[in-house]
C-alpha cells in the first residue's frame, strides 16, 4: 500500500475512467504525482488512514475473530504457494495476525527496517495536503479496518480540493441501503454521481476547489 507507482504505463494506455486503484495506493499516488497524476479526480472508499491504528482495531478481540485471522490465513496461504522461492527470505508459518505477517513478509520484501516505518510509510492521511485534484473519500463509523479515530477530519478540513463523507453505518465497502438491501447501493450511487459531476462538471468544481491549471495529463 505505501507503493505509489500504478503498474507500468497504465496511466499512458487508459483514459481517466479506466483508472481503480486500490484506496491508499490512489492516495499515495495523488500526493506524490501532484498535476502529473494523469488524473482529474480521485474517489475513495473505506481507506484505513493510519495503517497503525487500523492494525490496533483488526486486533481488538472481536475483529480479530471475524477478520484478522481469517485474513491472515489466506495471506500465508499464498505465499506458502511459493515457498520454494520464498523460504531462504521470509518465513511466515506463525502469522497469527495481520500485522505479524507485514512483519515477517511485507516489510521485509519492501526494504522496510520495521512493520511500523512501512505502516507509517502506507498511511495516507498526512499526505493529503499534497493533492491536488479533487478527491471524494468515503467512510463509515463502524468500518473495522478503518477506526474513528483515524479519520483526518482536521486535515480535511483545511483542504478545499478534499471532501471527507462520512457515514453512521456502512462497514467496510459495503454501504448497502435498507431493511432488505437490493440493487445500487449508496456507494456506487455515490461514485456514478461523483464521476459525472468530474468529468461533466469540471470546470465548476476546480474553482470551488480552488484549483488553478488543469492537471496534466499524460498523451497517448
Amino acid at each position: 500500500c505505501s507503493n505509489s507507482s500504478p503498474p507500468a504505463g497504465v496511466t499512458d494506455h487508459c483514459t481517466p475512467k479506466q483508472l481503480f486503484f486500490p484506496s491508499m495506493v490512489l492516495l499515495n499516488y495523488l500526493a506524490r504525482k501532484r498535476s502529473d497524476s494523469g488524473l482529474v479526480a480521485g474517489f475513495t472508499t473505506s481507506v484505513p488512514w493510519d495503517a497503525l491504528k487500523s492494525s490496533v482495531s483488526m486486533e481488538e478481540p472481536l475483529n480479530c475473530l471475524l477478520f484478522n485471522k481469517h485474513i491472515t490465513y489466506g495471506l500465508c496461504s499464498a505465499v506458502t504457494r511459493h515457498r520454494k522461492i520464498l523460504e531462504k527470505v521470509v518465513d511466515v508459518d506463525y502469522s497469527r495476525t495481520i500485522k505479524e505477517f507485514d512483519e515477517r513478509f511485507t516489510s521485509l520484501m519492501f526494504g522496510y527496517k520495521s512493520c511500523t516505518d512501512y505502516y507509517r510509510d502506507a498511511s495516507p492521511d498526512k499526505k493529503l495536503p499534497d493533492t491536488v485534484v479533487p478527491i471524494l473519500c468515503l467512510n463509515a463509523a463502524d468500518d473495522p479496518f478503518s477506526p474513528q479515530n483515524a479519520f483526518p477530519v482536521s486535515i480535511v478540513q483545511s483542504l478545499p480540493n478534499v471532501a471527507l463523507l462520512l457515514t453512521a453505518h456502512g462497514g467496510h465497502i459495503a454501504f448497502l441501503q435498507g431493511l432488505f438491501p437490493r440493487g445500487e447501493s449508496y456507494m456506487e450511487r455515490l461514485f456514478s454521481q461523483f464521476v459525472h459531476a468530474a468529468f461533466e462538471h469540471l470546470t465548476d468544481i476546480r474553482e470551488a476547489c480552488g484549483i488553478g491549471e488543469e492537471p496534466r495529463l499524460k498523451s497517448e
